[in-house]
């Protein structure tokens, strides 16, 4: 067993110092809640979550109306669920690393990735929409 260590050892050097971690369900509570995460998808602005305690979100596409959401965790992944569309999850999985999240897609047939762009504790501003936000 000990001979393997020198080999394991050479392996996490070669990895980039920046290297991404796909986050747990609990990982990924611990980073968003209380946080406004702002995602960009091949860096245009692309929309802002809001994560409320108890799982709860709130999303909007930049310039659209905010959306009430949950997100939970299956098979990896974290789902989200939105008022607007209650049968449809939206599932990702999400990367850490030093510059922020990636979040990518795990629709069939999707490439999408998204970014993370800036992160705040304010809350969302929600537009156009009196039943949005909390």
């Amino acid at each position: 067993m000990t001979r393997f260590l020198p080999a394991f050892a050479l392996i996490l050097a070669a990895l980039p110092a920046g290297a991404e971690d796909r986050m747990s369900a609990t990982e990924f509570e611990a980073y968003t809640t209380g946080q406004t995460l702002t995602f960009s998808f091949m860096g245009v602005p692309y929309g802002v979550e809001q994560y409320l305690p108890g799982r709860r979100v709130i999303w909007a596409f930049i310039g659209e109306e905010c959306q009430n959401g949950v997100w939970y965790e299956e098979a990896g992944n974290i789902c989200f669920v939105y008022d607007h569309s209650p049968i449809e999850p939206q599932c990702w999985s999400f990367w850490r690393s030093d510059e922020g999240l990636r979040a990518v897609f795990a629709g069939e047939g999707s490439a999408t990735e998204l970014y993370e762009v800036q992160r705040s504790r304010e809350p969302l501003v929600c537009y156009g929409d009196p039943d949005a936000g909390v």
